[in-house]
């Protein structure tokens, strides 16, 4: 008797590998913004204040509140988090709809910006209330672009 091994089955290449998990946020942000601790949990509290909803770990690397389908060329549509940051070595990582509001942007202060992320080295560089405005302000036009 030949004993065949079977690979196992791949997730479907139109399922996207970050995915909404049950790992702790907290947790996460002890061990990924030590030293920028306070920082991180004040930009979790300003997309959970943005959007109502409690935050949650997307992948291993990204802090997401509330949820949007992206829609794809072919139809199929994944989950996606509304708005959500990483803490990266050299600063936050933030995917917000910003584009749609630059204006508010130019109010944030000192930041950068790549493909659809915010990047804010620390708190101390930007004008917290016209982040937590850029961020509610995101959060609602994406999801009222969804409906």
């Amino acid at each position: 008797m030949t004993t065949r091994r079977v690979a196992a089955k791949k997730a479907s290449s139109k399922e996207p590998k970050t995915q909404l998990n049950s790992a702790s946020v907290p947790a996460f942000l002890a061990k990924a913004a030590a030293g920028r601790i306070a920082d991180a949990k004040a930009i979790v509290a300003m997309m959970e204040k943005a959007t109502g909803k409690k935050a949650a770990m997307w992948g291993d690397a990204i802090v997401g509140c509330d949820t949007y389908a992206v829609k794809y060329a072919d139809g199929h549509e994944s989950l996606w988090p509304l708005v959500a940051m990483s803490p990266r070595k050299s600063s936050f990582v933030l995917y917000i709809a910003w584009r749609k509001h630059a204006d508010l942007l130019e109010k944030v202060g000192k930041h950068k910006t790549a493909g659809g992320c915010i990047h804010i080295k620390t708190l101390a560089d930007v004008d917290v209330a016209a982040l937590q405005k850029l961020i509610t302000t995101a959060a609602r036009s994406r999801k009222a672009s969804t409906r």
